[in-house]
């Protein structure tokens, strides 16, 4: 079994930053192997679809960013401490959702990468609010 504990999020101003926080816990294979695994960051506003924001592959060797916040947002993970990261800076009142973070069930999968239904595990989430 894997958990996902998100941290980081608040209340912040347009063009203010956060960084948000994905800290992954469990027994077994499934914690030991997280870092053979895509990591994606997902968001949801009240009233809509979850949507894909970034996701990281296995060794951090390729990434990919939706359009909305393509140079804002920036994702990171560091193995040993299993956890990753959501630096975001010039937030927008668009940005304003529930962040989740979760596991794919492949190392990488560019086509699949922003589609909720390609990955297994799901913490529960952080709030982000951008207002003034």
């Amino acid at each position: 079994q894997l958990q996902f504990v998100e941290s980081g999020g608040g209340l912040v101003q347009p063009g203010g930053s956060l960084r948000l926080s994905c800290e992954a816990s469990g027994r077994g294979s499934d914690l030991d192997n997280l870092d053979y695994y895509m990591i994606g960051w997902f968001r949801q506003a009240p009233g809509k679809e979850r949507e894909g924001v970034s996701c990281i592959s296995h060794g951090s060797r390729v990434s990919k960013t939706a359009d909305s916040v393509k140079g804002r947002f920036t994702i990171s993970r560091d193995n040993a401490k299993k956890t990753i990261y959501l630096q975001m800076n010039d937030l927008r009142p668009e940005d304003t959702g529930t962040y989740y973070c979760a596991r794919a069930g492949t190392w990488w999968d560019a086509d699949n990468c922003h589609s909720p239904a390609a990955y297994e595990y799901w913490g529960q989430g952080t709030q982000v609010t951008v207002s003034s």
